[in-house]
This record gives structure tokens, sequence and C-alpha cells, in this order.
């Protein structure tokens, strides 16, 4: 801003032989506070510039001022004379703001010549009125209790800009006087006098005034209410305390009206509340008016009411709104009764059966004992019976005496008399209840008589006894026969059967059922002749009165239904290949039973699995004790067999050869029995190669594992552990030794280890194993197959190659497949291709020295392991 200014003076500077002036300026001007907008401040007027260029629109202005303040602006007056004027945007205040301004007017021509003076504003003071503060000055409300005691009522205050900054203290007068109310000279209100609403003024209405020093003055209205207070109680005007109503009045309807008045105010009844103290719930009081009216059923036959009819209560008023009196009083309600209630019965039906030889004058029913009225006073509490009436009532029954609702028998009853008969043996009897008192409410009441029959003929069978013949083979729900029992007696009741004893077998607890309401005898499961040929049963037919048995025999007729058995059932057997013809293998005999065929009907028979009819029984029929013989023998070599393990199923048929029966007609039973038969190579001996004789041992071991025997590999797994850890110390004492004493390689044995998972395995294996007797070889040979030389221990007949780096052949890895064999599967170096191979040098080399038996064919799978990743012979042991 100062750097604007000293723009503006120095270009007034450079144009100040233009003599462009502000004229009257600079200046002091003085102006009143809280002067209204537009009030004169100062005049000047401006002098042109030589070029008598007009002043720009909008100048002169006020650019600055020093305090800041939008308080004053410039006015166009006329021509070239202007005036400083107040806007009415600010206050001014000479107590309580700025008191000097300055004003910098700046001014500007059309050709840019300016000039910029400054007009310093004083504010004067001016003796301002005296004001009350805040809502004071809209006027004051005062409220004064009756009765209250005179004395402070409130403190005035006003403020005056003059005299209170110069603590001059203001006057204060209470217009007009009254001897009532008086001002002190501190502009406190006192009350002078007890006031009373009721006798005096129950307000009033002032002007307080407030004057300065120079009589300048203020006023503000000033209204004093007297406030009413209860201070007598409320007195009924309702002088009546006892109300007689009926019972049965519907909920809301009116039974008194209470009334009041306030002596305080008499005018204003409306501010009484009126309340029902006493706890009950069969009436309610309106609050403002008094009125009472029912709440909910008032029934003077039940409950409290109809030991006690009368409802005392006590009504309460007290003011309102304020409440501080109240008046009580007490009021009785009593509940007369009336007759609502029509004679009734706990049930308007009645059933009666009456034997058919009741005697005369028997009472049948008392209604008295029924029947009832729930009103609670005479007369409408009483009532009587009318004339009985209804169809095949008259001249059998009677009210006696008349109207005392007693029901007697005079008529007969005889259930076989025709005309009872004929009225069905049932009789209706129509009779009213009916109070004595009006309205006369009454009811029907429905009386069923039934003659009951009594027994007069037992229950019999149709016959004393029954006999009844079923087959063996009958199935469930075939039916066998019916029994039939009657009654003479009327009406005829139904007749149930059930059977009491007999019946029972071994596996069910009885094995026929009947048919409660025929009497049809049915099986409930097949009969068995062979446990029971007969059973006895106990059949009852019971009815309503009476219960009979009678006996029933039912005859099982025999049939041929029982398989036979034989003893084994399953067996396995082992054979050589090579046994006779005709041979009984190993002894084995079927022995068979049937319980209801003779041996003599026994036939034997082979399913299928009988490949090449090798196998036949001896004798095949006529006994029940037949032998497994060899029919053909088994030829391997030419292929014509190729199943090492055999399944045979045998049917054992009994023919049905039952004495005065033909067999055309007859039922057939077979049995049957399964035999497992594993066929055994022949057994091979090893050729030697050379003069000199060997001995090779080959122990062929099993790995076969039972679940139930966990604890056998347990206790073999521990042992070898220990066993191992002992060899396995030996092992290295003596590697110690060779090697101090025989410094030279040595070839390790490499054991074929058979795992614990492969225990598991259905498949099983032969573990082939060497043992070396000698390790000292005198003797030499060539092997005729391969041409190699090797030499051989002629004691033990372990060998090894001459020269094991040049004249070792090269063994041949086995196939997977060729290891495997398994029940009903060829066996090892039994397919053509290994047929046609066996003299090739790679079966010779897989045979290796003493492979081979008597015949000059390859040994069998129980010399030597196929399952083996190497088939060549044991290894040579090198020399030591």
């Amino acid at each position: 801003m100062q750097a604007a200014i000293l723009s503006l003076l120095l270009l007034g500077a450079l144009s100040e032989g233009q003599a462009l002036h502000l004229i009257h300026l600079p200046a002091t001007g003085n102006v009143a506070e809280n002067s209204p907008p537009e009030t004169s401040v100062h005049k000047f007027s401006v002098k042109l510039s030589a070029s008598l260029s007009p002043v720009m629109p909008g100048f002169p202005l006020i650019i600055n001022s020093s305090p800041l303040t939008e308080a004053f602006r410039v006015n166009w007056l006329s021509g070239t004379d202007f005036e400083v004027v107040t806007t009415g945007k600010e206050q001014l205040d000479f107590e309580t703001g700025p008191r000097i301004f300055d004003l910098q007017i700046y001014v500007k021509d059309d050709v840019g010549v300016t000039d910029l003076q400054i007009l310093t504003v004083q504010v004067t003071d001016v003796n301002e009125p005296p004001e009350f503060q805040g809502n004071l000055a809209k006027g004051l409300d005062l409220s004064i209790v009756e009765g209250a005691n005179p004395g402070f009522l409130y403190q005035f205050e006003a403020f005056d800009p003059e005299d209170t900054r110069q603590n001059i203290p203001l006057s204060y007068f209470l217009i007009p006087s009254s001897e009532n109310f008086t001002m002190s000279n501190n502009a406190t209100l006192f009350s002078t006098t007890e006031f009373d609403f009721e006798a005096g003024h129950r307000s009033y209405h002032f002007v307080v005034e407030v004057r300065d020093s120079q009589g300048l003055k203020a006023s503000t209205a000033l209204r004093i209410n007297i406030v009413n207070i209860n201070d007598e109680v409320p007195r009924f005007t309702s002088p009546r305390r006892v109300y007689r109503i009926p019972e049965e009045l519907g909920p809301g309807t009116i039974v008194a009206n209470i009334t009041a008045e306030d002596p305080d105010d008499k005018g204003f009844t409306s501010f009484l509340l009126y309340s029902i103290t006493t706890v009950n719930s069969y009436f309610m009081i309106n609050q403002l008016t008094g009125t009472i009216q029912v709440a909910r059923r008032l029934n003077r036959d039940a409950g409290e009411l109809r030991q006690n009819p009368a409802i005392s209560l006590e009504v309460l008023v007290k003011d309102r709104p304020f409440g501080g009196q109240e008046n009580r009083k007490q009021i009785t309600f009593i509940v007369e009764d009336i007759n609502d209630n029509p004679s009734t019965c706990t049930k308007f039906t009645f059933s009666i059966m009456v034997p058919e030889r009741a005697a005369k004058g028997t009472l049948l029913l008392d209604l008295n004992k029924f029947c009832f009225d729930d009103d609670s006073e005479a007369p409408n509490n009483q009532f009587n019976f009318t004339t009985p009436s209804g169809v095949g009532s008259s001249g059998r029954f009677l009210q006696d005496p008349a109207g005392s609702g007693k029901i007697v028998l005079i008529g007969d009853l005889d259930y076989e008399n025709p005309s009872n008969l004929a009225a069905g043996n049932k009789y209706t009897v129509i009779i009213q209840v009916q109070d004595v008192a009006p309205p006369y409410y009454k009811n029907n009441i429905y009386i069923y008589i039934l003659t009951s029959p009594e027994n007069e003929f037992p229950l019999v069978f149709d016959s004393p006894s029954y006999v009844f013949a079923v087959s063996e083979l009958s199935p469930a729900r075939t039916r066998i026969g019916q029994v039939h029992a009657t009654d003479k007696d009327l009406p005829q009741g139904d007749i149930v059967y059930s059977i009491s004893t007999g019946g029972a077998s071994l596996q069910y607890p009885n094995i026929f059922w009947i048919n409660p309401q025929t009497g049809e005898l049915q099986l409930v499961t097949k009969a068995d002749y062979e446990t029971s040929p007969v059973h006895i049963l106990r059949v009852q037919a019971t009815n309503s009165e009476d219960s009979s048995s009678v006996t029933v025999t039912v005859n099982i007729l025999e049939e041929n239904d029982e398989k036979p058995i034989c003893t084994p059932n399953s067996y396995f057997l082992a054979i050589p290949v090579d046994l006779k013809v005709g041979t009984n293998i190993q002894n084995f005999k079927l022995t068979c039973t049937d319980l209801d065929s003779s041996p003599r009907s026994f036939r034997y028979s082979i399913g299928p699995g009988n490949i090449n009819r090798h196998f036949t029984f001896s004798p095949n029929a006529g006994s029940n004790v037949t032998s497994l013989l060899l029919a053909t023998r088994f030829d391997y070599a030419s292929g014509l067999d190729k199943i090492w393990n055999y399944k045979l199923l045998v049917y054992i048929t009994d023919d049905n050869l039952l004495s005065g029966r033909k067999r055309a007609g007859a039922l057939v039973e077979t049995g049957t029995v399964t035999l497992s038969i594993s066929v055994i190579p022949r057994p091979t001996t090893v050729v030697t190669t050379t003069p000199r004789p060997r001995v090779t041992y080959q122990i062929l071991r099993k790995n076969v594992y039972s679940p139930s025997a966990w604890y056998v590999p347990f206790v073999i797994t521990l042992g070898s552990v220990l066993l191992l850890g002992l060899l396995v110390s030996l092992i290295v004492l003596l590697a110690k030794a060779i090697y101090r004493h025989c410094p030279r390689k040595t070839g390790k044995h490499r054991t074929s280890l058979v795992k614990k998972g492969e225990m598991k395995d259905a498949k099983r294996e032969l573990v082939v194993e060497t043992i070396q007797m000698n390790t000292v070889f005198d003797g030499e040979a060539k092997d005729p197959v391969t041409g190699a030389i090797y030499e051989f221990n002629s004691k033990s007949g372990a060998r090894r190659w001459k020269d094991p780096l040049t004249q070792m052949p090269k063994w041949k890895e086995s196939r997977p497949q060729e290891a495997v064999t398994g029940e009903g599967t060829k066996p090892p170096g039994g397919s053509d291709k290994e047929r046609d191979g066996l003299s090739s040098k790679a079966q010779a080399e897989d045979a290796g020295p003493g492979s081979r038996n008597q015949d000059g064919r390859p040994s069998t799978p129980k010399e030597r392991n196929p399952a083996l990743k190497s088939q060549a012979s044991p290894k040579l042991h090198p020399e030591k």
C-alpha cells in the first residue's frame, strides 16, 4: 500500500506543472457519534489541470484509511464540488470505537493527471440516553404468590454510555406510584403488603423509568401477576353413597356420577381430578368428569360376587393441575341377581344299557344329579322337568313322581320279545328341564335306552376236533384248513380265533397262523417233515362273553426237500504229475448223508473245471461213500495239459429214489463239494558236467505270512537284528584279519533278501541259496554248453571259471513276466517260446552249470527261483 501511495505522489509531482489539485484538502472534519447515513463530514472541490480535462468517473475516491473503515465515502455535489459523508455501514461510537480516521482521497482526470490528499475525521462525543439491556427493554412480567410476605421482588439495571463510564448514578421511577409497591434509589423493587388472589387485584401494570444526569430517560413496561394457590380442599356435591345395580351390565355403562367443587375457584370445576383408590376390576372413573362406568362383566352368579354382592369403593378428588388439596368419599355398589342363566345339565344326551331281565320299578336315571341352575338367588335358580315322550317309551318308562326327573322302568324289555325286536331293542325318551321364573328358559334332554342281551348259550365249534394235512414243500401263506365256531345268543357277536398252544419249531415260535376273523389256518413258513411230522395245535375261539377251544392236528406230508450233505465240504489236494491212472488221490473219500433219501439214490458227477477229464469218483452212484481217482494221466510235455491248479465242483444228486414214487415225477436235490487240486511237477536231478563229483545244495523257501501270527515276524525280525549285529561285528573282525594276513581283493557274496512288504504278496517266490562247502579247487573241466574252462572242488562240487575276466559269459537279464506263476497259469518254462529257445545260448547261460536235470531239460520251478532278476546259475566263488 505504501508503495502505491509513493507512486501516486511521484506521479503528482511529475504533473505539478499541470496544476490538478484537491482544494480544501488536506483538512480536518468532525462528525458526531451515531450519525445516520449520508451525514456530511467535509466538503472539497477539484481544480482542473491546464488541459481542463474532466475528472474520470468514479473519482475522487477514498483509496485508503487509517484505521481501515467503510464508514465514509465521497459523494459528487455539482461541477467540481464533492463531499465526504457517512455510509452507515459501520456504527461510529465515541465510547467503544476509533475516534480519529485518516482518509486518503485520490483524484485522476482523463489525461492521467492525479492528486492525493488526506482528510482527518474526528468523531465527537454525544450525550446518549440510558437504556435497559436485553429482554428487559421489551418489558418485564413478575409473579407473586398470594399470601407471600412483603419484601424484595426484582433488581432493575440500566446502562448509560456517559454516566456509567463516569460512575454517575442513574435515577429510577415507578409510574404510577402505588401503596403496594415501592422503588428504591438503587432500582430495587419491593412489595409492601400481602396479596389475596380472591379478594384483591389479580395483576398490576406499571412503567419503570430511568433518567441520566442530563435528563435523558428510557422506560420499560412492568406487569405484576398475583398467583392463586390451593389453600382449601375440594368439596363433594353428590350426596348419594349406596347404588343398587343389576348384574350383567355391559362394559362402559354409567352407574354413578360423582361431582365436587373447589372453593378456591368455583368457576373452574374442570380442574378437579377424580380417581378410585380401592383396587378393583369391576369399575372405572373418568378422571375429569367423575362418572363411574362398568369396566368388566358383573356376574352375580359366579366368583366373589356370588358370596358377597356388595362392592365398596373410595373416590379421591384433588385439585388440578397442582394437586395441592384432596378429599375422599366412600361409596358402595350392590349387584342384584337376575334370571339370566337357563337351567342346564352337565350333559343333555344319556345312553343307558338295561339288562333284558331288569325288574319293573327299577330306577334308570335321576336327572337331578346332572341338572342345575347357576343363578344365585331363588326363584331364579329353581327348575322342574316336563312329562317324558319319545318313540317306544310309552308303556315302558315313566317319570315318578311327576316333575322329579326320576326315570323308572314300568314295562318288559325281554330281548327276544317280538315287539321289542321290532323296536330294535332301542328306545328314546325326550324330557325338558325348565325354569320356574320368567323368562322360563328350557332345554331338551335326550335319553337313549338300549336293552343289553344276556348270555344264555355257550360258544361251540362245528366239530369236536380237526385233522389237516399239508406238504412240507408248501410255501408260506398256504391254506391248511378252516375251523368254525357259533354262538346262538343274539345279537351275534364277532368271534376271534387264536392258536393258544402248539405249532412251534426250532427256528420259529410258531409255523402256523390263524385268521382271527375267519378261522382259516395258514403256514407262516415251510414245515419240515424231518423235524416234526405231526403238529398238534390248540385253537381257541373267543367272543365278548364266552370262549371255547378245539384240538387241530396237522400232518406234514413228506417230500424230497433235503440236499445231500457231504464231508468234507471243501478240500485241497496236491498230486504229483506222474501219478498213475486209477490211483485214489491221497486216499480222499467223500461221505454223504441225506435226511429224506437213501444212500442208494446218490449219484456223483464233476462239473466244469475237470479239464481233459483227469478226475472221477468211484463208485459214481448207489453209495454214500466214494473215492476220488485219477482217470487219465497228465501230459504237459506235448501241450495237451496247461493247467496246474484245478478247482473242481462236485455234484451229489439224490435222484429222489423214494419207495412208492415214480422217478419221472419226483423232485431232485443236489449238494455240492469244492475240491482244489494242485499238480506238482516231477522233481529233477542235477547232471554234472565234469567227471568229478560235486555236491550242490539248493534250499527252497516260501515266504508265507499269516496276519494272525503277527508275533512271528516280530520275533524273527528282533532276532535277525541281533544276529545281524553280531554277524557284522564278526565280519568286521574277519575283514581286518584277512586284510592283515591276505591283502588282496575278495568278492563279496550278495544274498537275496526278502523285504517285509514282499511277504504279503500273494505270489510266492523261491529263494535259492548256494552254500560253499569247500574253497579248494582241485580239478578242471570244460562246460559243454559254453565251452568255457572252469575249476571245481571234487568234494563240495563248488566251481569257478578259470579266467573270470576273459571266460565269464555275459548273463542275460530275466524278464519280469517270466518270473510270475499262479493258479490256473502255465508253469515256468511252459510257453512255446521258452520250449523253442531251450537250445539257444541265452537259455544255456540262464541255466548255468548244474541247472539241468537228468533228462537234459531245464529244471522245474521247484528247483530254481524264477522271480530273481538274474536267472543265472549261482555265482562262482573267487579264489581265496
